[in-house]
């Protein structure tokens, strides 16, 4: 069993866990749990996961719903974390953060970067000069000495 005594686990509103999922959607599963269940390592991992991430994504193994939800049911319980989700084999649990009072980069923590286009990259930009216009930027339009169709 982990080191930490598990706290009673905090109960979050339906606004709340909304909230979470969203986060979550982003996020890849940091923990699986494999045929032999929930071992002392397993909920380590994940007391470590929480710990650092606030927002943990779990998958787990096997095709027997009825054990998926004892086993969120059981990690909620030892770990004093609240159960956000439990759709398919995956398993999404949140717990406050404990060194800065909240779970707030829990959905940054592993989320992928967006795309970096050229409107996002020169959004809030001030000009450095005069737009060049396609017509006044070096080597565009027509090609030196080739003029017409």
């Amino acid at each position: 069993m982990p080191s930490r005594t598990a706290a009673p686990a905090p109960e979050l509103s339906a606004a709340q866990r909304k909230e979470l999922r969203a986060l979550a959607h982003h996020l890849d599963p940091v923990v699986t749990v494999g045929d032999s269940g929930l071992s002392e390592a397993v909920l380590a991992e994940t007391e470590r996961a929480l710990a650092a991430h606030g927002l943990v994504k779990i998958r787990v193994h096997g095709d027997d719903r009825e054990r998926r939800a004892e086993m969120m049911g059981e990690l909620c319980e030892r770990l004093g974390c609240a159960p956000v989700q439990s759709i398919g084999k995956l398993l999404v649990v949140w717990r406050e953060k404990r060194e800065t009072g909240t779970g707030g980069d829990a959905g940054t923590a592993r989320r992928k970067p967006g795309r970096r286009t050229k409107k996002a990259l020169g959004a809030g930009q001030a000009s450095a000069g005069p737009a060049l216009t396609r017509s006044a930027r070096p080597g565009s339009g027509t090609r030196a000495g080739r003029r017409g169709p």
